[in-house]
């Protein structure tokens, strides 16, 4: 093409305008690019190759809980469509937020394996689905990864401090936090700074105190007294060992390590008997589960109880090593006093059992659940129950596995939303004067409402008032403070693997009860 006359010089007029359109277009493609979901999804960022955030929707995460998250993500589209844009003539039913704040990917050092993740989720999804079924506020359960290895909690918790701002579907509280570990310090103080009631449902380590954090497991402590009277009722030559996790920053393992030194040093000499290893879990602190010099120890000095302070999943290569190494005459059994929430699927195995059974030992470990309470239902406290037939269709639907209960993760996570929701319920039922006004998202309660109804006691000797009626048993709290916000009357059952023959005659050992002890009549029933 020719031109017959040379192209016009642009003036200053023309460059301004072109550089205003230019403008334009980059913040609309700015603008563009931000308001599209990254990689991870809505609501969630990736921060060192993990989706870190919070989340009402599905989201790449571990694979085996895919479906998992996705029926939760399914709960929470109805829940809100009720509220929104309710079926037929259906009433517009309010809802709250409660956030599951925990990892949802793993790997060898993480800290909760693919199992754990799955069984927790399972667990909140069944106290969702059973909060769902009532009169009341309805719920969505908020996904708030914080990273494997807990570390990304700060947006997390900047996200949540938000949500709880919200007036229409407000925040009302966070469930989840699996870990006693610098990281969860930091994470729960933060969470306790901007208001927001919590709960861990698997917390133990006695040290996690924090004013809006309530712990619906027992602590190190109070599993330390139930042990006490374990060893009460079934002494030996009180020849022992104290085995202990020497990982830096692992608050849970160093906060046992004390308590079994409190309340055993003197009497099994532990002092002058310990030994430690490297833990697996969490970032590379040299060889892990290295047992010789502990295996050494016990065969030399013939122990028969090892006080166990370290993480479930480094027991069986413990057990193993004792049993490959530790065929020492040692004149009788060993018993390996743990603590947890239940007991790891893979401290039940056959292949365990085998080991335990070659190296003349027992597991006796002071728990949060008892693993028969499915099969015996009528020794299962009354809010197991429902509980259970929700967990039944989940495990069917998503296929969990046979021994999916042992851990007690699915339990005390069904106990750490319900905490939160009948908390809610009970100050929502105060507002709405029993259900006799019309529902107004403006009148749903706050995180401050739900924390006033948290503190308040709900225990006074055998009676209780607005105690949890829980997967794990019937317990409560008594006080702003007290106890450190730790339940109180919260079952601690003792359970044997493999289990151990006793005569027909002999009397059961009394349940142990959080902060009242066995003595009958203590606790509600």
């Amino acid at each position: 093409m020719m031109f017959n006359h040379p192209p016009k010089e642009w003036g200053p007029l023309e460059w301004l305008v072109a550089a205003v359109v230019a403008g334009a277009l980059v913040i609309g493609l700015v603008t563009w690019n931000s308001a599209r979901p990254g990689p991870c999804g809505e609501g969630l960022d990736e921060l060192a190759g993990q989706c870190v955030g919070v989340t009402d929707q599905a989201f790449d995460a571990d694979e085996k809980a895919k479906s998992l998250i996705e029926a939760v993500a399914d709960e929470n589209a109805r829940v809100a469509r009720d509220w929104e844009n309710p079926p037929g003539d259906g009433p517009h039913i309010p809802y709250v937020r409660i956030a599951l704040m925990m990892p949802f990917t793993s790997d060898a050092s993480s800290a909760m394996t693919s199992d754990m993740i799955r069984r927790a989720l399972a667990g909140a999804l069944a106290a969702q689905l059973e909060a769902n079924s009532a009169s009341g506020p309805h719920y969505q359960l908020l996904f708030a990864p914080d990273g494997k290895d807990l570390s990304q909690w700060k947006p997390v918790v900047d996200r949540l401090a938000e949500l709880a701002k919200d007036t229409e579907a407000p925040l009302v509280g966070v469930t989840g936090i699996p870990s006693s570990t610098t990281e969860t310090r930091e994470a729960v103080a933060e969470l306790t700074e901007r208001g927001i009631p919590t709960v861990g449902p698997v917390i133990t380590a006695a040290s996690m105190n924090f004013r809006y954090f309530f712990k619906t497991s027992p602590n190190n402590e109070q599993f330390a007294k139930a042990l006490s009277h374990y060893l009460d009722r079934y002494p030996q030559n009180e020849k022992g060992l104290l085995l202990w996790d020497s990982r830096e920053g692992d608050v849970y393992s160093k906060n046992l390590r004390e308590i079994f030194d409190r309340h055993f040093g003197k009497t099994y000499d532990l002092k002058n008997h310990n030994s430690h290893y490297i833990g697996s879990s969490g970032e590379d602190q040299g060889i892990p589960r290295r047992f010789a010099d502990a295996v050494a120890r016990i065969c030399r000095d013939k122990a028969d109880t090892v006080f166990f302070a370290g993480r479930d999943q480094d027991l069986p290569a413990f057990i193993n090593r004792l049993a490959n190494e530790g065929g020492c005459d040692r004149g009788g059994k060993l018993r390996i006093l743990k603590v947890g929430i239940g007991l790891e699927p893979t401290l039940t195995s056959a292949a365990i059992e085998r080991s335990l059974r070659r190296a003349n030992a027992t597991i006796v470990d002071a728990s949060a659940y008892e693993p028969d309470w499915a099969d015996r239902p009528g020794e299962a406290p009354s809010g197991f129950s429902p509980f259970h037939a929700r967990f039944k269709k989940i495990n069917s639907a998503h296929d969990l596995g046979p021994n999916a209960l042992e851990d007690g993760y699915a339990a005390m996570y069904y106990d750490g939303f319900a905490l939160l929701a009948s908390a809610v319920d009970r100050t929502y039922s105060e507002i709405s004067e029993g259900g006799k006004k019309t529902p107004d998202p403006n009148r749903l309660p706050s995180t401050k409402d739900v924390y006033s109804t948290l503190t308040i006691s709900t225990i006074s000797g055998d009676t209780c008032t607005g105690c949890l009626v829980g997967a794990g048993g019937t317990y409560g709290f008594t006080g702003p403070g007290e106890n450190d916000q730790w339940a109180v009357c919260k079952p601690v059952p003792i359970i044997e693997f493999p289990p151990v023959a006793r005569s027909d005659g002999e009397e059961k050992l009394p349940l142990y009860r959080t902060y009242r002890g066995d003595k009958a009549k203590s606790c509600p029933s």
